[in-house]
């Protein structure tokens, strides 16, 4: 017979029972005893609440030119801090900094648990660092006594520091000192401070909107500072901070809507800073790049590209002629140079007077000043319309693909909408799509001309022409490849107008683009910072020129001769404009935009690439003037400074492959699609009518022929 199991008695289970009680207890006891002894070890440090108050001495961090000698700025160069009272602290901004940075700092004890679990739990959805959970308390203690190392032994003392403070100290004296600790901007350490400097006013007076934008100053002092590139994100972020007030219960939703719509009025900025644009460039990229702390701890020594000579000289020259621009309602000047041998950004004026005064004077400066000073224009938004600036980057394409620059062409009146009367008296076709007949700068026609004249004179309608021939496609590949960072790929939405620069280009794209015909053919990166240091004096980085050959020398060495040709450009230029240097050839360019709200110059050597715009930040109309009349003069005296100052290197023209030369007969003339293929300009259509333009083309050409009998 089966053996009964044996029952388990009583005894047995409470002897199990109590080992596994007994084990819970000394795992207890000893987790209590290492919690304590760590407790003990990291609180015995916790420094005196005088503490708070001395100013720990800053590693600033230092911006110089290319010679490492002239400073261009300092970061917390000089610790600027103005202590002062919780009772001195006006409620609103106090309130606000709660509402954005600890909304339960009156209810826990230093660790917000409940923050904290939802914090981790939306990082781990988005599977991202993208939310914190520190409390004032925490950043309290990790701004003024910890280091920024991510190690657990930073955490624990955090924590443990933490508690501490929080067990010692009543919650206004940890927000008094919080208030007067934490950084604000470049050089402005506590609220006292960042009040004066942003509002001209004690911390006590300061009105809801502009308590939050201090308070949302917090989050990342140095990349929202006001005077800097982002300000339309500061305003955001302040509109968030209202936003939160609401949520906590601080102010009503209809107040907050009155808040947010009230303008904000800052101090004009009394910093010493040289080349502010440019360099406000750089600490935005070292922002971005290496985070809040590389500014405020690490004690850079920054080492630029920037000739601050040829800055200066850039400064005085474009300051000088701006009265001269004034008197045809253009308030704003914007230059770029880059040396096209290893891309470096040797001059940048994004404005013409960084501390100048905004026009007109009622304006709100991000809206609608005809000049706006802080406004980098140079690198600003999706950038401005080129006029006939842009015309090199497809007629550079038009010899790649085997055209001859003495190759012939039509300027004549065309109708370049198939579907429209081909004398172009039509506004718009039977679909209801525009018409598109374009006309010269001067409103004249030469009938045949080159293609050297015509890019040479700027011409309007070959340009069309050849763009057409070019392509969309492989403009936007080329221009992409050349740095033009701004361009859709759906140009061809934009159609045809393209040719004539209707899209938005930044002007250090066009300075860049234009640094590949200087280079022939090669693509160097641009950059503006050669190095980086540490406190220690060791390289943390370096820049490593990048380069690629992007388009074959013959073409470019084409484009060049056309665009230092003097010759060629002199019946509509004049054979002494700004554009001419009489002992050294330049290539140049200017363009205008349809209704005269940009003008530039675009000039280079292969020592050399500058661009210069001309306009006004709210796109108005300046007095219609072509662009070598606003461009020009500028851009000439920058390029004599260049030419003083770099060693002379003339352009290359040998040429090696040999191009298509299109000589259009007396006897039986045609216009271009007659003669060249667009899929291979070495080859002649076998049935031209086949292309949708070619009717209008031919018919327009018959009519002017016909029209010259007479």
């Amino acid at each position: 017979m089966p053996k009964k199991p044996k029952k388990t008695s009583k005894k047995s289970g409470y002897k199990k029972l109590f080992i596994a009680l007994k084990i819970v207890g000394i795992a207890l006891s000893v987790f209590l005893f290492l919690f304590a002894f760590a407790f003990i070890y990291f609180a015995k440090d916790l420094p005196r609440p005088e503490k708070f108050t001395e100013v720990p001495f800053p590693m600033p961090t230092r911006i110089y030119d290319r010679t490492g000698k002239v400073l261009l700025y300092e970061v917390y160069g000089e610790e600027r801090r103005e202590l002062v009272k919780i009772a001195d602290i006006s409620p609103n901004l106090i309130n606000a900094v709660i509402a954005a940075e600890d909304a339960n700092f009156y209810k826990h004890f230093g660790i917000d648990i409940k923050a904290l679990l939802r914090a981790t739990i939306n990082n781990i959805k988005k599977r991202r660092f993208a939310e914190g959970a520190s409390t004032i308390t925490q950043q309290l203690i990790r701004t003024t006594f910890l280091t920024r190392d991510k190690t657990p032994t930073r955490k624990i003392r955090e924590i443990i520091l933490t508690l501490e403070l929080e067990r010692r100290y009543p919650k206004e004296q940890i927000l008094e000192w919080y208030l007067n600790q934490v950084p604000l901007g470049p050089n402005i350490y506590g609220v006292q401070t960042a009040s004066k400097t942003y509002f001209g006013k004690d911390a006590k007076d300061l009105t809801i909107p502009e308590a939050a934008i201090i308070a949302a100053l917090i989050r990342a002092p140095s990349y929202l500072y006001p005077y800097g590139n982002h300000l339309n994100e500061l305003l955001e972020r302040k509109d968030y901070v209202i936003d939160r007030m609401v949520e906590v219960g601080y102010i009503s939703q209809q107040d907050a809507q009155k808040y947010k719509e009230e303008k904000i009025v800052f101090q004009e900025r009394k910093q010493n800073i040289l080349a502010p644009h440019f360099t406000l460039m750089v600490l935005d990229y070292i922002t971005q790049k290496y985070g809040e702390e590389f500014l405020q701890t690490k004690g850079l020594k920054v080492i630029t590209t920037l000739d601050y000579d040829l800055q200066k000289y850039i400064e005085d020259v474009v300051k000088e002629d701006s009265e001269r621009l004034k008197m045809y309602n253009a308030h704003n000047v914007s230059v770029v140079v880059i040396n096209p041998k290893d891309g470096s950004i040797e001059a940048l004026l994004g404005s013409k007077d960084y501390f100048g005064e905004k026009y007109p004077p009622d304006c709100q400066e991000g809206l609608n000043c005809a000049f706006d000073p802080k406004v980098n224009v140079a690198t600003f938004g999706f950038g401005r319309q080129t006029g006939s600036a842009i015309k090199p980057l497809y007629y550079v394409l038009a010899f790649e693909k085997g055209l001859s620059p003495e190759s012939e062409i039509w300027d004549i009146p065309t109708e370049f909408n198939p579907n429209c009367h081909f004398l172009g008296i039509e506004i718009k076709d039977k679909y209801g799509l525009d018409c598109y007949h374009p006309q010269n700068f001067d409103g004249r026609f030469r009938g045949k001309i080159t293609i050297r004249s015509a890019l040479g004179q700027s011409l309007n309608i070959p340009s069309t022409k050849l763009f057409y021939l070019v392509g969309y496609q492989d403009f936007y590949n080329f221009a992409k490849k050349a740095g033009i960072t701004t361009i859709p790929k759906n140009i061809s939405n934009a159609g045809l107008s393209v040719a004539l620069g209707s899209l938005e280009v930044k002007l250090i794209d066009l300075v860049a683009a234009y640094s590949v015909f200087a280079a022939n053919g090669t693509k160097t990166t641009p950059y503006f910072i050669k190095e980086i240091k540490d406190i220690n004096g060791d390289i943390i980085e370096k820049t490593n020129i990048s380069k690629r050959k992007i388009i074959s020398e013959d073409s470019v060495k084409l484009l060049n001769s056309v665009l230092s040709d003097n010759n060629a450009r002199a019946p509509v230029f004049g054979l002494n404009s700004a554009l001419y240097f009489k002992d050294y050839p330049v290539a140049a360019k200017t363009g205008t935009t349809q209704n005269f709200e940009d003008a530039w110059a675009m000039m280079y050597t292969p020592t050399s690439v500058l661009g210069v715009w001309v306009g006004n930040n709210n796109h108005e109309k300046m007095a219609k003037k072509a662009g070598v009349f606003y461009a020009g003069n500028i851009a000439h005296k920058i390029m004599e400074k260049l030419l003083e100052t770099r060693k002379p290197e003339p352009f290359d023209f040998n040429v090696k492959s040999q191009k298509r030369v299109i000589k259009i007969p007396e006897d039986n003339p045609h216009t271009i699609l007659y003669y060249v293929s667009k899929n291979n300009f070495n080859e002649t259509p076998e049935n031209p009518k086949n292309d949708p333009q070619f009717k209008n083309w031919e018919e327009s050409l018959r009519f002017w022929l016909n029209q010259k009998k007479f």
